[in-house]
């Protein structure tokens, strides 16, 4: 209905309604837009339909405040000039595996696929990937952190809002999430955080600085969900989170370490449903990201395209 519109990104809220909805979707780098509450996962910008409006919003957005606390650093040129610009011939990792068992067989055949599309196109496409992303550990690591974001958020709604959040204000998810998951103390915040920047997150970074380029993934391991199958029981919201964790597993990974990443509507379910693949690059790497989404958006257009069920 617009040719873009605003998304935030905490845990795949960019790049997932736009592998559900046939469209772009960037979480740019951590500190590539200036973050008023500082948060260390959440990333703003935009989904639109093309990779152009995409890297011209991040153009009009990008850079930092004064008294930010995370800045990333300043582009070499615009990133509009990226779009069509070569990328040369890059070396790509793949992942299609999840610790919790297989991924939907459309999302499988959507990164294979692109696999063979980058392959088309100049580029070395090998099943690699950092083994920290299958970390059976991370979930019931970062619970403490969860519990934590989630009070914040009613938090900072109250701040906005000038009174006491209410169960109305707010998804029921966000507010189960506040009432029923554990309580956090301040030993189990700090013991979180330490894993997750001095163990975790080098395990992941580290792998783009032993030779590759980018990690090719599904956005996520289903095709698009129906309404009802995110609609919990009344006082049974909880119960959606094994879902909500398998929906995030390919895009929350690059919340924590800060990376940017990039969701392409390149496949489509024979019912016409859209399906997104993951491109993820290094920190501060979204040039490469917009050279070589522009390259796979030239090699199978898109724009055309639309879901049977669509505004």
């Amino acid at each position: 209905m617009v040719p873009v519109a605003h998304a935030n990104d905490g845990g795949g809220s960019i790049r997932l309604p736009a592998a559900w909805c046939g469209l772009v979707g960037l979480k740019p780098s951590r500190g590539r837009i200036s973050e008023p509450l500082d948060t260390f996962v959440i990333s703003e910008l935009v989904v639109s339909r093309t990779v152009r409006d995409v890297a011209a919003v991040l153009d009009a957005v990008q850079g930092s405040e004064p008294g930010d606390l995370f800045v990333a650093l300043p582009p070499a040129r615009s990133y509009r000039a990226e779009v069509g610009a070569d990328p040369g011939k890059l070396r790509i990792g793949m992942l299609t595996r999840a610790s919790f068992g297989d991924i939907h067989p459309e999302c499988l055949a959507a990164t294979q696929a692109a696999a063979k599309l980058l392959e088309s196109v100049g580029h070395e496409v090998e099943e690699s990937y950092p083994e920290a992303l299958l970390d059976p550990e991370l979930r019931e690591r970062i619970a403490p952190l969860e519990r934590f974001a989630f009070a914040g958020v009613i938090r900072v709604l109250s701040e906005i809002l000038g009174r006491p959040t209410t169960r109305d204000d707010v998804e029921p998810y966000t507010w189960s999430a506040t009432e029923l998951l554990p309580s956090v103390t301040v030993d189990q915040y700090l013991v979180a955080t330490d894993w997750l920047f001095r163990l975790w997150r080098r395990r992941v970074v580290q792998w783009w600085s032993a030779g590759f380029d980018l990690l090719l993934t599904p956005t996520v391991w289903e095709p698009p969900a129906t309404l009802e199958s995110m609609m919990p029981e009344e006082d049974k919201t909880l119960e959606l989170k094994p879902k909500i964790d398998r929906q995030v597993f390919y895009t929350s990974p690059f919340n924590l370490t800060g990376q940017p990443a990039i969701s392409l509507p390149l496949h489509w379910t024979p019912e016409g449903l859209p399906v997104g693949i993951q491109l993820v690059g290094a920190i501060g790497r979204e040039d490469l990201l917009i050279r070589v989404a522009s390259q796979l958006e030239q090699a199978r257009p898109w724009i055309n395209r639309r879901p049977p069920v669509h505004a």
